[in-house]
């Protein structure tokens, strides 16, 4: 089993998905290979909650990933149970390579939160957030706890040089296996190779551009054209990557029995406009940003769509059909309980799980959904005053819902343990994907039983959630 995730990847950023400019010849081939996914969702709207919620098949709030890694302390704590941990319980030999964004894995004498190895993986290659420094030459790779030092080459292909050599040489071929490549890329900042950037930049692509949507997010007014050819160079160096991961998948005569997942942490990042960014490091590198969401609204970080809408695709040649595509409703949280079903192993008992069995959707049927999920984005920032804290589906409506405002002598945690949201609005993306016409008015009784959902649903999650504060004392 491979699950690839993809970093600040649009829905609408891959040709199969749409994309008029972009050339993805490798993820297009898995598609055609597999099942497309339409309405497949991320488990947070940034990374860490995301990255938590996949591994966990939980909502994320309730491990205490409510933002990044390493606010106000939080990581994935010991006590979470992953897939990683849960397939290796059935024989399963596991591997994580790249971004992790869960806790430290630099130790200090002060500081020491589980790494992968503590959460299940026996061999792990990895980095503990992004790639700041840019992602060619990296160095601050840790390889099963010892820092590599520098390594030669961009990230998304040094980790497939480590994922092969992996496949061919260090793992028990008499086991089966979990492997799990995290990219940096395409997230800021972007550097990809000439070769890649420079087939963007003519007018032909010029043109197209201009047919792109970015969510109905505000970009900058001053012009950013001409780093348009970076991203897309990125996305085609990425695909090129997976291809050389597939081809080692081929000769390891692996194909036939091994489910491969590709899929992104989230929505696609936006250019801030660097008068409004308050100095964030990240404002220069984010222009580079061309990332969209399709016909969706919002990006990454909002609870729109656009935030957490993501390519999913699939494919487990024998078991599901080729060329396919399924527009069920899929979470990321849904992979932990599908990968179970599949492996035949018991899920984590006595914890709550978010996810289901989403293996029919799969196959282009339908599935059956307990609950509802909940997409959390906490900010109280004014960058981002216009965008709702929360949003849950309920088969083609979407509720959102905002927290009232922070008091001045509240602290984030304080802020968010205690509220409940207090203002709505309605959509059916069924008819309105962009959502741009709000129902709540005049569909009353669907609202208020939606309501009533969120409500319940958001305070038990909030409650189980720790408070780092008072952990860290």
């Amino acid at each position: 089993m491979i699950i690839y995730l993809t970093d600040d990847m649009g829905y609408g950023d891959l040709g199969c998905y749409g994309n008029p400019i972009i050339e993805t010849p490798a993820i297009d081939k898995l598609a055609s290979e597999g099942v497309l996914l339409t309405d497949c969702h991320s488990a947070g709207t940034v990374c860490s909650p995301s990255r938590a919620g996949l591994l966990t098949g939980r909502n994320p709030y309730r491990s205490g990933i409510y933002y990044l890694q390493g606010y106000h302390g939080a990581h994935l704590q010991n006590s979470e149970i992953t897939m990683a941990e849960m397939l290796k319980s059935a024989g399963y030999e596991t591997a994580f390579m790249g971004k992790w964004h869960l806790s430290r894995l630099k130790q200090t004498a002060k500081a020491k939160e589980p790494n992968p190895g503590d959460q299940g993986f026996d061999y792990w290659f990895a980095s503990t957030h992004n790639a700041y420094e840019g992602p060619k030459n990296f160095t601050k790779f840790i390889r099963n706890g010892s820092a590599v030092g520098e390594v030669d080459g961009w990230y998304c292909d040094v980790l497939t040089e480590e994922a092969t050599d992996w496949l061919s040489n260090k793992r028990d071929k008499d086991k089966p296996f979990l492997l799990i490549v995290s990219t940096h890329e395409p997230h800021a900042p972007l550097s990809p190779p000439e070769e890649y950037s420079n087939v963007y930049n003519n007018s032909s692509v010029d043109s197209l551009e201009r047919t792109i949507k970015y969510g109905g997010v505000d970009r900058p007014e001053y012009d950013i054209s001409k780093n348009k050819k970076e991203y897309y160079g990125t996305i085609s160096q990425l695909d090129n990557a997976f291809a050389n991961l597939m081809k080692t998948v081929d000769q390891e005569n692996l194909k036939a029995n091994t489910m491969v997942i590709f899929t992104s942490d989230n929505g696609p990042e936006h250019p801030v406009n660097l008068e409004e960014s308050k100095g964030e490091w990240e404002a220069p590198t984010r222009d580079f940003c061309f990332g969209t969401p399709g016909n969706f609204r919002g990006m990454k970080r909002y609870p729109y769509e656009g935030g957490h809408r993501v390519p999913g695709i699939i494919r487990y040649p024998g078991k599901i059909p080729a060329g396919i595509s399924s527009n069920e409703l899929v979470v990321a949280t849904d992979f932990l309980t599908t990968i179970s079903k599949l492996a035949k192993v018991d899920l984590p008992s006595d914890i709550s799980l978010d996810g289901t069995d989403a293996f029919s959707a799969f196959l282009g049927q339908k599935t059956t959904r307990e609950k509802s999920y909940l997409w959390v984005f906490p900010t109280h920032e004014d960058t981002y005053f216009r965008m709702p804290h929360m949003a849950m589906r309920y088969e083609d409506y979407t509720l959102l819902g905002w927290l009232p405002e922070k008091l001045e002598h509240n602290t984030l945690m304080q802020w968010m343990k205690s509220s409940l949201p207090v203002k709505f609005s309605l959509y059916d993306l069924s008819k309105d994907p962009e959502q741009k016409n709000d129902l709540a008015a005049s569909q009353p009784e669907m609202a208020d039983k939606l309501k009533a959902l969120m409500l319940e649903h958001w305070k038990e999650i909030r409650d189980e959630g720790p408070d780092w504060k008072k952990l860290n004392k």
